[in-house]
């Protein structure tokens, strides 16, 4: 028996018409799930199609072109990680699936270079910075949207996020999981684990595969509609709120064996506070975790998932 999640699709455009309705919408998705599916959110469709379609013809490279993109040492923040390298946290089988990650571009000089390295750009896909660079950009704006609507939920002024994530070190990850092969028995695509930032948004969910793991023990698939965006709370949110807003586990499952053969891309925007911000949990929640800064949260769980 398959069980799907009760979220039902809420329009991004609401928090522009009716905050106090979005913040009640999508504050009561969150408080059950941790997960809301996001209808009506702006992003052009041409716009998504472009990167999807430059992320492809990256993927599609052969594997000794694309490995000139894996920087050694640099914990899979930029440029490309290879098939079989990330694994979940406590799992020692890793996921099947490679990816890309973008950064967030910062001026010469800036106090926050160090920690954010330039991106790379591959030139076999001359497309692929413009495109991907303007699906960051939009990404990055919706989650700021969202943001609104969780501060107001939290009865915290709606620009409150607005200077914790002001050059934030957001990722966006481009996600392929080729065919699954039957040499990989006991893997799955992506392993059950907890986002490390603050909110995540997801292009791509409507390829199922994607569950989270309910309050009572219980998988659950989450229905996205086509050009719907699934957002969901991450570990940087759920410890500055006291646990008020849940983590909440996740993985994407093998797929039918009718479509084992096909590969499966989505484009995960994690946002991120900006890395000096001190992760302090705010009064009324159940958890009080200890106050911790953005970037060392963000160093000690990449050593969790072995990119570090």
């Amino acid at each position: 028996m398959t069980l799907s999640a009760d979220i039902k699709p809420i329009p991004l455009s609401l928090i522009d018409t009716d905050l106090a309705a979005a913040a009640a919408g999508f504050g009561d998705a969150f408080a059950r799930t941790g997960f809301a599916v996001v209808s009506d959110h702006g992003i052009n469709q041409a716009l998504i199609d472009r990167a999807m379609t430059a992320t492809k013809a990256f993927f599609a490279l052969p594997e000794e072109v694309k490995r000139r993109y894996v920087v050694p040492g640099g914990g899979g923040q930029r440029g490309l990680t290879p098939f079989g390298i990330e694994a979940a946290k406590g799992h020692a089988k890793a996921d099947l699936k490679e990816f890309w990650h973008v950064g967030r571009e910062l001026p010469p000089g800036h106090p926050y270079a160090s920690l954010m390295p330039p991106n790379l750009w591959p030139e076999e896909v001359p497309e692929f910075h413009s495109a991907v660079w303007a699906l960051y950009d939009a990404l990055d704006k919706a989650g700021l949207r969202m943001l609104r609507a969780i501060a107001v939920h939290l009865g915290l002024a709606p620009d409150f996020f607005v200077d914790p994530v002001r050059d934030g070190n957001s990722i966006l990850r481009l996600l392929h999981y080729p065919p699954v092969q039957p040499e990989t028995a006991g893997a799955i695509r992506a392993g059950a684990h907890e986002d490390i930032n603050v909110i995540t948004l997801l292009l791509g969910a409507e390829e199922a595969g994607l569950q989270l793991l309910g309050k009572d023990g219980e998988w659950r698939f989450i229905d996205a509609p086509p050009g719907s965006l699934v957002c969901n709370v991450g570990d940087m949110l759920q410890r500055l709120t006291g646990h008020r807003l849940p983590s909440t586990t996740h993985r994407v499952v093998n797929p039918a064996p009718e479509r084992m053969g096909v590969a499966r891309y989505s484009t995960p925007f994690f946002l991120h506070f900006r890395p000096d911000f001190l992760i302090e949990a705010l009064p009324g929640g159940p958890v009080a975790e200890p106050p911790i800064t953005a970037n060392d949260y963000l160093l000690e769980r990449l050593r969790d998932i072995k990119l570090l």
